[in-house]
């Protein structure tokens, strides 16, 4: 019976990414599930999570590692030179990596006041730090759950994310060994565990589905909205990254198609991309001085605020990118469910958010199919006409991204 969790997080800094945002909620929804979680985390600030045990583990600054990781860096800034790739073919990582690994490993070794019965490990972008710790700690592998966001390495993304990096096969061998050492191997998604189990064999037969989770808890409607939000409006809402695969102008086209097909809607319609700087930052601006429907912000706003305009929105997007496939859950796929709100999901066909709002959700179209936007839009917009307060009914996703369906599926998988 799983009472005791450690967590060893990479990060618990809610405004880093969004990947660190879905794992906090994670955590969150272990604690209100019931069970007893104590985390340590590597985030570079002290950070606390309400009624949690949280252990803020420190950089090692004494070390070789350490040293080589900032020669490597000035070499980099002052000679223009950028020695890491030759670095990571010859060791798969870098000197930071490593440091940091060892800086893990070493606060680990001293917890004598904690045993855990699953430690679980969770990480962010392409790094795994806190999995390169444990693998250094056979002693828990009998309880390991490594939790896997995404590919790994970047070959193995679908398209169009996939490259060959440098130290791509020692990359490739260190996912190899998650896979044997590792008791069981989480994914947020169905698809996502195939995906990866296609390309490790060990790790076949570990897989447990533990999804993003909604916060229940998370008190949204406190946050004061945005000037350039105007709630009487049909508010059609992008927020997260842009990354240059998940281009937008399939939806700005087709959003200024659905304008040009309804000319009454100009009063009304606005659509708000809400993202830091990105790959199509430029091509944005120009488009949002010429066209005063679409606005963009230009700049991430706070996590807290970001949820008050999706429970605001009259409907959320999911962007994904142009591909086959996208194995992905996207980490803002439970905050959309959580809002309420209609949602118009753009991406392939095979797609992980497709799966769960079902093969038969009318609102989805591929990221570059204007005229099909245009007409979504022009559907979604008549609907708004009808009732501007239209709330779904997404009671089966709340569930499953619950805290109990999470304690549910540990004590049944486990």
């Amino acid at each position: 019976m799983i009472k005791k969790v450690l967590v060893v997080a990479e990060s618990i800094d809610v405004e880093d990414s969004s990947g660190t945002k879905g794992r906090v909620a994670l955590i969150k929804n272990l604690h209100k599930a019931g069970f007893e979680v104590v985390v340590y985390h590597y985030t570079r600030d002290e950070i606390q999570l309400e009624g949690i045990s949280c252990v803020n583990i420190k950089e090692n600054r004494r070390s070789l590692l350490f040293f080589l990781s900032r020669l490597e860096r000035y070499i980099r800034y002052w000679l223009k030179f950028n020695p890491n790739k030759y670095i990571e073919n010859l060791l798969g990582f870098s000197f930071t990596l490593f440091n940091d690994r060892n800086s893990i490993f070493s606060e680990l070794e001293k917890i004598k006041d904690f045993d855990p019965d699953l430690v679980l490990t969770l990480s962010k972008g392409g790094s795994f730090r806190p999995h390169h710790a444990l693998l250094k700690i056979p002693e828990w592998h009998s309880k390991w759950m490594a939790y896997i966001h995404d590919p790994y390495p970047f070959a193995y993304y679908p398209r169009p994310y996939d490259w060959v990096e440098p130290g791509h096969q020692k990359k490739r061998e260190f996912m190899m060994e998650v896979g044997k050492k590792a008791k069981y191997m989480a994914y947020p998604s169905k698809l996502l565990a195939e995906w990866m189990e296609s390309y490790y064999r060990p790790s076949k037969g570990k897989a447990v589905i533990i999804p993003h989770q909604i916060e229940e808890d998370v008190e949204d409607q406190k946050e004061k909205i945005p000037d350039f939000f105007d709630s009487e409006k049909f508010n059609i809402l992008h927020a997260g990254s842009l990354l240059w695969g998940r281009s937008p102008l399939g939806l700005i086209n087709g959003f200024l198609r659905f304008l040009k097909d309804n000319p009454d809607a100009k009063e009304n319609a606005r659509l708000i991309l809400i993202s830091g700087k990105n790959y199509h930052t430029k091509e944005l601006n120009k488009l949002s001085k010429k066209h005063t429907e679409l606005f963009v912000s230009g700049m991430a706003i706070p996590f807290e605020k970001t949820l008050v305009l999706q429970s605001k929105a009259s409907v959320n997007i999911i962007l994904e990118a142009k591909g086959p496939i996208s194995p992905f859950l996207p980490g803002k796929f439970p905050h959309c469910i959580k809002a309420g709100k209609p949602i118009l999901l753009l991406g392939p066909i095979l797609s992980e958010s497709r799966r769960l709002l079902g093969e038969d959700f009318l609102f989805h179209a591929e990221i570059d199919d204007v005229h099909k936007i245009a007409k979504l839009i022009g559907l979604l917009y008549q609907n708004w006409k009808i009732n501007s307060e239209t709330e779904m009914n997404w009671s089966e996703l709340r569930n499953y991204l619950s805290s109990s369906n999470l304690a549910t599926t540990l004590k049944t998988k486990l």
